[in-house]
């Protein structure tokens, strides 16, 4: 097993309880795709794991694979064009930038992701209360009407950057980048 299959299946374990404890609380289910507007940053890994991904979708369902494609193509044009010169840098920079510029991965049909099991660590986590030292997070959507108690009894602890970290410097590897440019080939 790789270093970056030990990190998946720690995080996949870690939210697989999450998900446990936390039941109809969530709002995540095929077609539920508010997470999946906006870019947001994914390491190199990530952006492996995603052409990894899509390499086995083109083996296995070609004209899916070159609908991906395609939309990362289009959201790198898109991206580009509104963010002139360095779009990479500055979407990277501006939290609030092309927030509603869908994932290339996102099939707009079905609402669900065409790279599931090849998706980044950030989109693995969103969600379920998860914790990560002082900082908890979870989806504006889920946990309607639970209290404070209620959403803390669902939480998990959940700490993989220094794994993260240190795969990256193993190999060598730096630099953020968005989904569209990983899949487009512009990015780490």
């Amino acid at each position: 097993m790789t270093g970056d299959q030990a990190l998946i299946q720690i995080v996949d374990a870690t939210m697989a309880e999450a998900v446990r404890r936390s039941g109809a609380w969530l709002a995540c289910r095929p077609g539920c795709f508010e997470c999946c507007l906006g870019p947001f940053p994914i390491t190199p890994l990530d952006a492996q794991r995603l052409r990894q991904g899509l390499a086995d979708l083109s083996a296995t369902d070609p004209p899916r694979a070159a609908r991906v494609s395609e939309r990362a193509r289009q959201s790198v044009v898109r991206l580009s064009r509104e963010f002139p010169g360095d779009p990479l840098a500055a979407l990277l920079a501006v939290d609030e930038a092309a927030k509603d510029e869908p994932c290339p991965a996102l099939d707009p049909a079905s609402g669900t992701c065409d790279l599931y099991a090849a998706r980044p660590i950030t989109c693995r986590t969103f969600g379920p209360a998860v914790s990560c030292g002082e900082v908890l997070a979870a989806c504006e959507l889920c946990y309607q009407g639970a209290t404070d108690e209620q959403i803390a009894a669902c939480r998990v602890e959940l700490d993989c950057t220094e794994m993260e970290q240190r795969l990256l410097a193993e190999a060598g590897l730096e630099g953020d980048t968005l989904v569209a440019f990983a899949l487009a080939g512009g990015g780490a």
